[in-house]
C-alpha cells in the first residue's frame, strides 16, 4: 500500500529563536524543491511561534516535542493541544524515550497525552523503543508490544490513521549506533502486524511507521528502501541544515 514518506526533525533542547528561524528557512528552501514527501520540524517551545511564522504557507509542518491532554488548567510547565493549534502546530511527539527514561513518563501518561492530542486534531508522533538491556535479554518484541498496546489504548479505528509511530531503539539514540536495515525492517513489520491486530489491515496498511536512532545522510537511503520504513525521526542530524537537506532528499 502506498504511504507518503515522512521526514521529521526533533530539535530537542537546542536553538535560540534566531537560530531556529534560520534553520527553518533552510528546511523551507529544501522543501520548495521536493514535493513527494512530508517534512516536519519540532523546535523547542520557545521557538514554536517564530518557526510557525517561517513555515506558514509552505509544505513544512510544525510539531511540538510534547503535549498535555487537557485544554487548560493548573498544570505548571505543560502546554495544551489548544495552545499548539493556536500557533499553527498540527503534530506533537509523545512518548519519546527521553520522556520515558529521563522524566519517567509511564505508558499510561503517554496514552493520556496521545488521546488528548487526537481529541484536538493534533496528530501524535508516538515513539516506542527498547533499551540495550531489554534487547540483550531478548525482550524487544515484548517491550514494544506492551508500549503499543498501552499507548494506543482507547484510540478509535476512525482516528487511528492520524497516529504516526516512530520506532527508536533507545540504544541507538545519539550513540552513533544504528539498527541495521534488516533489524529495523523486521521491527517495523512486527509493529505493522500488531497494528493490524489492534485495528484492521486497512489502518495498518495506511499507518506510517518511522525509524529513529542516529539517522544521518550516510544511512538514510538504505533505511528508506525497506518495505515497512515510511520515514525517519531525526535528532542531531536535523540541527545541521546541509545534513538534514540530504536526509530529506533521500534516494
Amino acid at each position: 500500500m502506498e504511504r507518503k514518506p515522512f521526514i521529521a526533525g526533533n530539535w530537542k533542547m537546542h536553538m535560540t529563536v534566531a537560530a531556529a528561524e534560520q534553520l527553518a528557512a533552510a528546511v523551507v528552501a529544501t522543501c520548495s524543491q521536493v514535493h513527494d514527501r512530508d517534512v516536519a520540524v519540532a523546535p523547542p517551545y520557545t521557538a514554536l511561534a517564530a518557526v510557525a511564522r517561517v513555515v506558514a504557507g509552505t509544505p513544512v509542518q510544525l510539531a511540538a516535542q510534547n503535549v498535555h491532554w487537557e485544554e487548560k488548567g493548573a498544570f505548571t510547565g505543560e502546554i495544551s493541544p489548544v495552545m499548539l493549534k493556536d500557533i499553527g502546530c498540527g503534530l506533537a511527539i509523545v512518548g519519546h524515550s527521553e520522556r520515558r527514561h529521563i522524566f519517567f513518563e509511564s505508558d499510561g501518561l503517554i496514552n493520556r497525552r496521545l488521546l488528548g492530542a487526537l481529541r484536538q486534531g493534533i496528530k501524535p508522533i508516538f515513539c516506542i523503543g527498547e533499551t540495550l538491556a531489554e534487547r540483550e535479554a531478548g525482550r524487544t518484541l515484548a517491550v514494544l508490544e506492551g508500549q503499543i498496546r498501552a499507548g494506543l489504548a482507547g484510540v478509535e479505528p476512525a482516528t487511528a490513521g492520524q497516529v504516526v509511530i516512530a520506532y527508536e531503539p533507545v540504544w541507538a539514540i545519539g550513540t552513533g549506533k544504528t539498527a541495521t536495515e534488516n533489524q529495523a525492517q523486521d521491527i517495523h513489520a512486527f509493529v505493522r502486524k500488531l497494528v493490524g491486530e489492534l485495528f484492521d489491515k486497512t489502518v495498518a496498511g495506511h499507518m506510517r511507521i518511522l525509524y529513529g536512532g542516529s539517522v544521518k545522510a550516510e544511512n538514510i537511503d538504505v533505511l528508506m528502501r525497506q518495505e515497512d520504513i515510511d520515514g525517519v525521526l531525526v535528532g542531531g542530524a536535523a540541527l545541521q541544515a546541509e545534513e538534514f537537506d540530504r536526509i530529506i532528499r533521500f534516494q
